[in-house]
């Protein structure tokens, strides 16, 4: 059986006698450490935001104390980078405050919800923690962000526990065991359209269901935003988002139920009749089109692992859909001066 003190790395390797703190004390910020600081400091801004709505709602005893510790990490990151920043005179961003939230509003969302919204959240921080920590060189802000990675971990593994204590989420699909090591013999493997068309792998049924859980998450969010939000121009955007993903994931869910794979439920149930807005028109746009661009990664994984090629066909069609998307929410944001802009290169024109 492994224990926690079987999974210390320093067991494995041996330590080096470089100490790269003596350089950072005088180093200062660089492209890399601006961008994602920047990026992580505007996420968790706004996650603040949205849980405190969330957590003032939030009946179940379980579910609030996940949600209290998300505001807990939220509010740890930014205090973390605000140090930062200001060692280094980097100026503190605006981000999301008070004013982009009502905390009176009715409820908007079902307490299940916010389990889910935590995972569909979570899951996108990550992704952007996981890819700084092989970027970045100077040694305390990788500390950081390998922080930030092992915090959001474990608060992952609570979302999944109370998921499954719950009942909330299904089990992942079984299948058999393979007899031995066999090798890939024919072109067919990577059929889907036409011909002998090989049954899903491992990794494309884990893939799919990942987008499908993403994906409905992320319905039910926009069906709430639809229905509350003020302008409608940014109420039309909101519609295409929601016709685009829940068409997005019929297809997804098809492939699973082709192979009678179950696959995750629809949570639109889950979002209450409720139109006055708990939030503010800009928090919505930008949380929509950052979770929207945050798919494109999420997609481009997928199809990285995917060998059959009406799946990444699929796939394909999604990321074309999701960077029009982009494109205009950026559009309107902009149009409204609501974009704060990230740190950039010289302008030597």
């Amino acid at each position: 059986m492994t224990t926690d003190k079987d999974l210390n790395p320093m067991k494995v390797m041996q330590p080096l006698s470089i100490n790269p703190k003596i350089i950072d004390e005088t180093r200062p910020l660089r492209s890399f450490e601006m961008g994602k600081l920047w990026a992580t400091y505007m996420g968790n801004s706004m996650s603040i935001q949205i849980l405190s709505y969330f957590h003032q709602h939030c009946e179940d005893e379980n579910i609030k104390a996940l949600l209290e510790n998300g505001l807990a990490l939220s509010k740890d990151f930014l205090q973390r980078i605000e140090g930062f920043f200001k060692n280094d005179n980097f100026p503190i961003p605006a981000g999301f405050t008070k004013d982009d939230v009502n905390l009176g509003a009715p409820r908007l969302y079902a307490d299940e919800f916010y389990v889910h919204y935590l995972k569909y959240a979570s899951k996108a921080g990550m992704s952007l923690y996981a890819v700084a920590v092989p970027l970045i060189l100077r040694e305390d802000i990788r500390e950081f962000f390998i922080y930030c990675n092992q915090c959001t971990t474990v608060f992952l593994g609570q979302i999944n526990n109370v998921l499954m204590e719950k009942k909330l989420i299904a089990e992942p699909p079984i299948i058999p065991t393979p007899d031995g090591n066999e090798k890939v013999d024919k072109q067919s493997y990577l059929n889907g359209f036409f011909g002998d068309v090989r049954p899903l792998q491992a990794l494309e049924i884990i893939h799919l269901w990942d987008n499908i859980e993403n994906n409905v998450t992320s319905m039910a969010l926009l069906l709430g935003f639809h229905r509350i939000v003020q302008d409608q121009k940014i109420k039309s955007l909101f519609k295409r988002g929601l016709d685009m993903t829940e068409k997005a994931v019929k297809q997804y869910k098809e492939k699973l139920h082709m192979e009678h794979i179950q696959s995750p439920s629809y949570l639109d149930h889950l979002v209450t009749t409720s139109t006055y807005p708990p939030f503010s028109d800009k928090i919505m746009l930008f949380h929509k089109v950052d979770m929207f661009a945050m798919k494109i990664r999420s997609f481009g994984n997928s199809m990285a692992v995917t060998a059959r090629r009406d799946i990444n066909f699929l796939y394909g069609r999604t990321l074309m859909n999701i960077g029009l998307f982009v494109d205009d929410g950026m559009n309107i944001l902009i149009d409204k001066g609501w974009v704060e802009a990230p740190p950039r290169s010289y302008d030597r024109g």
